[in-house]
């Protein structure tokens, strides 16, 4: 099994911590105050468009080698009971909790948050503390679309001329998806659309066409020498991304200009943050140091366990205060919510994502011949 990149690891790190950050601010109103800064931790919600193109990225990969190296495609059946054991089992739990613990569903209400079809039935009240779960329907429903987008991108790649670039034309129909979504979205007043994968399928798209050329070019030296200027741009991109440019910080629906600038950028600024460490990452450089550094790495690990648990904490501790809405104190809940989430999440990652996944190796993984060497041991897959 390939070794895991740490400094992706470390952008998952950074990228965890931002949407708790976002919540954090938002449930203490700290967000909604005047000033740049506000304005700039309302748009942590860049920490989505990350995941889902990392996603796209990653979970790609295998099949592009494929088909421009001939390897063997995955299995279908073995890639999506791997993707179920690694997200379902700790979702489970923290969503259980959750609704054991604020939600008076019955058994119809149970069903559809412990399916991950929550986002099909938004006439339902949400739970308290899950508002961070509506990413994971849209995540679920891509892994499921994978194969199928595999399948179709190998097929016109292998009808004559460049694969690489072949597949490239085919992933780039996928944002076009997106943005049609998106003007209907808008047009239509069907805000509800925004919580389905082709409004989303952008930021897959673009971690699909940067797995491609992964594997077509390998280590790019012009990524690599140019990789402090796409950190900078993104930055700055992301400076803009936090104006009214992408639309208002509370929940009043953007326009439709204000909807195609917010996805553009968000794409963009993914795009410019994870480039130089997918395609041109260097061990000894500066950037693969800072966000590869064995604290960054682990915290990246246990991200997913993390991102599920700081909602229903944040929850729980400003019940706990006898908080006002967004009248929390920011510092206290901050710290409080950091170290309680960090622990659950600590004992969640090895006493559910690594047995999980090590239970799906298992019983998916066929017999070594005779003499092989062992397999190294497991860790959760992105």
């Amino acid at each position: 099994m390939k070794s895991r990149d740490a400094a992706l690891d470390g952008i998952r790190a950074i990228a965890a911590l931002g949407v708790w950050l976002l919540h954090v601010g938002s449930n203490t109103g700290v967000m909604y105050r005047e000033g740049m800064l506000p304005w700039m931790m309302s748009r942590l919600g860049i920490a989505v468009p990350i995941f889902f193109l990392l996603s796209g990225l990653l979970l790609y990969r295998p099949w592009a080698r494929a088909v421009i190296e001939n390897t063997p495609r995955p299995r279908p059946l073995r890639y999506l009971w791997r993707r179920v054991m690694r997200v379902m089992p700790v979702y489970w739990l923290v969503t259980g909790l959750a609704l054991w613990a604020w939600s008076g569903f019955d058994w119809t209400g149970w069903l559809k948050w412990m399916s991950l079809t929550q986002n099909f039935f938004q006439d339902d009240p949400a739970p308290d503390g899950l508002y961070q779960m509506w990413t994971l329907p849209i995540e679920m429903s891509f892994y499921l679309l994978l194969p199928v987008l595999a399948w179709l991108l190998h097929h016109w790649a292998a009808r004559g001329g460049n694969r690489p670039v072949r597949l490239l034309a085919g992933i780039a129909v996928l944002p076009l998806i997106s943005v049609a979504t998106v003007a209907v979205s808008r047009t239509l007043e069907l805000p509800q659309l925004a919580l389905t994968l082709p409004y989303h399928l952008v930021y897959f798209a673009c971690g699909m066409a940067m797995a491609v050329l992964s594997v077509w070019i390998g280590h790019s030296r012009v990524i690599d020498s140019i990789a402090p200027h796409l950190l900078v741009l993104a930055g700055l991109l992301y400076a803009l991304l936090s104006t009214a440019l992408a639309g208002p910080r509370t929940l009043t629906l953007p326009t439709l200009p204000q909807s195609m600038w917010r996805l553009t950028l968000e794409a963009a600024v993914a795009v410019l943050l994870v480039a130089p460490f997918a395609l041109a990452s260097r061990p000894g450089s500066l950037r693969n140091r800072v966000l590869g550094n064995p604290v960054c790495a682990y915290l990246g690990r246990i991200s997913y366990s993390f991102f599920l648990w700081h909602a229903p904490v944040i929850t729980l501790l400003l019940k706990l205060t006898g908080a006002q809405p967004f009248g929390g104190d920011f510092t206290s809940v901050a710290v409080i919510s950091f170290t309680a989430t960090l622990l659950l999440s600590v004992g969640s990652y090895h006493l559910i994502e690594v047995a999980a996944l090590r239970l799906s190796r298992h019983r998916s993984a066929p017999a070594s011949p005779p003499g092989a060497p062992a397999r190294r041991p497991v860790v959760p897959a992105p």
